[in-house]
């Protein structure tokens, strides 16, 4: 699944708050995620209700302002395999298309993450605009 959207703020402004894995409650998708910890290569992100979820940061890309990840423990819904990647391209002065890529297994499981996806997406764009905006 492919979610596509477009962030009206810079791609560096939007590369430095994605690529930021222990801030991402507080730059990407605050109230969807409460607090994050690393340990090593290791995510820990709390959500409401108290869930840790563990993820392991796979690649973070400079060059290609792509970050890719696997949540592997936490999830709500029965997966056996997820992994995720978010790349930012440059659309122009102040604007910049965030691409976020999600597989995951079983892949009839794909129907339950996409509304996560997708709102998390709308939550990522309204957070980073909003930061642009300051």
């Amino acid at each position: 699944m492919v979610q596509d959207i477009v962030i009206e703020s810079g791609a560096d402004d939007v590369w430095d708050a994605v690529r930021d894995v222990e801030r991402v409650h507080k730059r990407l998708i605050p109230g969807y995620v409460l607090n994050a910890r690393m340990e090593g290569d290791t995510r820990y992100l709390t959500v409401p209700g108290g869930a840790v979820i563990r993820e392991l940061i796979v690649s973070i890309d400079d060059d290609l302002r792509r970050l890719a990840y696997s949540a592997v423990e936490g999830f709500k819904i029965p997966l056996t395999h997820h992994h995720a990647s978010f790349q930012v391209l440059p659309e122009g002065p102040g604007r910049c298309r965030l691409v976020w890529t999600t597989d995951v297994l079983p892949h009839e499981m794909i129907e339950q993450v996409r509304p996560r996806v997708v709102r998390g997406a709308e939550v990522m764009k309204e957070t980073l605009e909003r930061q642009t905006a300051r």
